[in-house]
């Protein structure tokens, strides 16, 4: 399975962790606390880890062909919630 990794610095990694699981909860299988995450969704799993500077993103999706979407959809969400701050995704 493909997988694909970002480290994304922020001061509000685990406002942004419990929002984005939150958010998603009702429509999809969540696990989370304040510094770790798991969402199951259709491209694929999402694991999250938040520390007091950074949100760390660890995808692995159902197949390369997915793996694109996945990480658009989990950014878009989390952009979201990140409007008052800009972000860098940079994906390894």
């Amino acid at each position: 399975m493909p997988e694909s990794h970002a480290v994304v610095s922020t001061p509000h990694a685990s406002r942004y962790l419990q929002q984005l699981c939150k958010h998603w909860a009702h429509r999809f299988e969540t696990e989370f606390s304040p510094t770790d995450a798991r969402i199951a969704l259709p491209l694929g799993e999402t694991r999250l880890s938040a520390s007091a500077e950074t949100l760390t993103i660890d995808l692995t999706a159902q197949d390369a062909a997915s793996l694109p979407d996945l990480r658009d959809v989990v950014v878009r969400h989390i952009e979201r919630f990140a409007f008052r701050e800009t972000l860098r995704f940079d994906w390894t």
